[in-house]
């Protein structure tokens, strides 16, 4: 079965694209535990990250480390928050967020109702920054 982040990345299902390139994409996540976090994912399907090939894991983690320095200089976070989880979608996924304090790695800081505009301001915000960064070529317009 075709994973829903797989049917947003069709155009199926909406998503809010912060990356695109030749491997790998990234969207915000509809359930934050920051603005701003983001999920960094391969073009493929694969369920768990140790089935990735080494240089599409690598990938993932680079860019997921290009996003995260544009996370920490938009939101001033001290850190940035990085974990592989992917035990509610099949489909490997990298979580990237900018981080105040350990307690955010629990799922109980998950904000399970977030506004659509905070989602979108969050997405602009983003996108604008990794530009700034000069990472323009892989920041989809919307």
């Amino acid at each position: 079965m075709t994973s829903v982040f797989t049917e947003i990345l069709r155009g199926n299902s909406p998503g809010r694209f912060i990356w695109r390139d030749d491997t790998c994409f990234a969207i915000l996540t509809i359930e934050p535990r920051k603005p701003g976090h983001t999920l960094v994912m391969p073009l493929e399907e694969v369920d768990n990250w140790l089935d990735l090939s080494e240089d599409v894991a690598q990938h993932i983690f680079r860019v997921g480390r290009l996003i995260g320095l544009a996370q920490r200089e938009e939101w001033g976070s001290p850190r940035v928050g990085v974990m592989y989880e992917g035990y509610m979608v099949p489909h490997s996924h990298l979580h990237v967020w900018p981080s105040w304090t350990v307690f955010e790695y629990s799922h109980t800081g998950i904000q399970r109702n977030a506004e659509p505009a905070d989602l979108d301001a969050a997405a602009l915000r983003l996108r604008a920054r990794l530009v700034a960064n000069g990472h323009g070529e892989f920041v989809p317009a919307d």
